[in-house]
C-alpha cells in the first residue's frame, strides 16, 4: 500500500527563483543540486495559485524532465514573471539517488520573492531567493 512505501528525507536540494540581471525584472527559476552525487530521473512539476485583487487565480501546471543533475550543478527549470510573485508558487520535485526515490514540495509564498529576503544563490552567483 501506499502508506508503506517510505520516502526518505530530501537534504542537498533546492529551488531558487534568480534575477537575471540586477535592476531588471527577468527572473528564472532554478533546480540546484548541493549533492556529492548526481541525481536522476528528475521531474518537477510547477504551478502558481492564490488570491490576487481579491480573485481567484491559478497558473498552467507545468511539467519538466532532467534525465541527469551532476553533484554541486544546477539546471534552469523556467522562466517566472514578476506578476505571479503574489501567488503561492509550488514546485514539486522528484528524484532518484542510489536507487532511492525522493519526493519533495517547494512553496514560495505570496510576496516572499522580494528584494528585501535576496541572497547570493550558492553556485549560480546571483541575487534570488532560496528554499532548501
Amino acid at each position: 500500500m501506499i502508506k508503506d512505501i517510505v520516502f526518505p528525507e530530501v537534504e542537498d536540494v533546492a529551488v531558487a527563483v534568480v534575477q537575471e540581471h540586477p535592476g531588471l525584472e527577468e527572473f528564472t527559476v532554478y533546480l540546484i543540486n548541493l549533492k556529492f552525487a548526481d541525481i536522476h530521473n528528475v521531474l518537477v512539476t510547477s504551478t502558481g495559485y492564490g488570491t490576487i485583487n481579491e480573485q481567484q487565480k491559478k497558473t498552467s501546471t507545468l511539467r519538466h524532465f532532467f534525465e541527469t543533475i551532476k553533484q554541486h550543478d544546477f539546471i534552469q527549470i523556467e522562466p517566472i514573471q514578476k506578476e505571479v510573485f503574489g501567488l503561492s508558487n509550488e514546485y514539486w520535485v522528484s528524484f532518484s539517488l542510489n536507487g532511492q526515490l525522493f519526493d519533495k514540495q517547494f512553496i514560495f509564498l505570496p510576496e516572499t520573492i522580494v528584494e528585501s529576503n535576496f541572497i547570493t544563490i550558492p553556485l549560480i552567483n546571483k541575487p534570488g531567493v532560496l528554499i532548501k
